[in-house]
Formats: C-alpha cells, sequence, structure tokens
C-alpha cells in the first residue's frame, strides 16, 4: 500500500488551467501504475487518465484528450494531472490511485488499491 495526497484544485474560470499533484509515501511509488480520477456530484467516479510506472505508457478519457496530460516524477514521488482549457464540465472531486501492474491498462477502478482523499475542482461558466 502506499499513501496518496493531492493538492492544487481549487476555482478557475472556464478557459484557465490548473496543475494537481500527488505525492505519494513510501519506497514503492516507482513501481506503480497511477490513475486520476473524478467525481461530480450525484455521478460516478470515472476515470480520467492513466500512467505507467515508467511513463511509456498513457492513456485519456476522450473527453480530455488534447487538454489534460499526466506525468509523474518517480525521484520526487509525485504524479501530475496538468489541466488545460478548462470547462464547466470538468468540475468534479479529483482523486488520484495507485495500481499495481496490469497488462489490460488501467481504466478500471477496481484495479487500484490505494486512493488519495481528493481535492476540489470548480470550473465556472
Amino acid at each position: 500500500q502506499v499513501q496518496l495526497v493531492e493538492s492544487g484544485g481549487g476555482l478557475v474560470q472556464a478557459g484557465g488551467s490548473l496543475r494537481l499533484s500527488c505525492a505519494a509515501s513510501g519506497r514503492t511509488f516507482s513501481t506503480y501504475a497511477m490513475g486520476w480520477f473524478r467525481q461530480a456530484p450525484g455521478k460516478e467516479r470515472e476515470f480520467v487518465a492513466c500512467i505507467s510506472w515508467s511513463g511509456g505508457r498513457i492513456d485519456y478519457t476522450d473527453s480530455v484528450k488534447g487538454r489534460f496530460t499526466i506525468s509523474r516524477d518517480n525521484a520526487e514521488n509525485t504524479a501530475y494531472l496538468q489541466m488545460n482549457s478548462l470547462k464547466p464540465e470538468d468540475t468534479a472531486v479529483y482523486y488520484c490511485a495507485a495500481a499495481r501492474y496490469s497488462s489490460s491498462g488501467y481504466r478500471d477502478r477496481s484495479q487500484y488499491h490505494s486512493w488519495g482523499q481528493g481535492t476540489q475542482v470548480t470550473v465556472s461558466s
């Protein structure tokens, strides 16, 4: 297991940018794939983006492709989500999560064994 703490959320106008960070404890961060999920009020938690342990494999949900960028710094035990051109529909609590290796990708919530507490992102129109 690994402990995860998100930061960087806030209130931004449509078209603006935010950078979320996910700081991990422990020495095993570099062995985990990392994912970002979000949950809007009254909706299911949904996949946003994921990155493999090496950063060599990255995946995004269609609605954020071209606007969001996931990255990681294994030396700093931190994952990031750069969010540009934000839209009101991006408003949600954003969670980072860690998963062990999977050959089938990392879009499924059940693959993740550790979750952060979430950070609120609010985009005003």
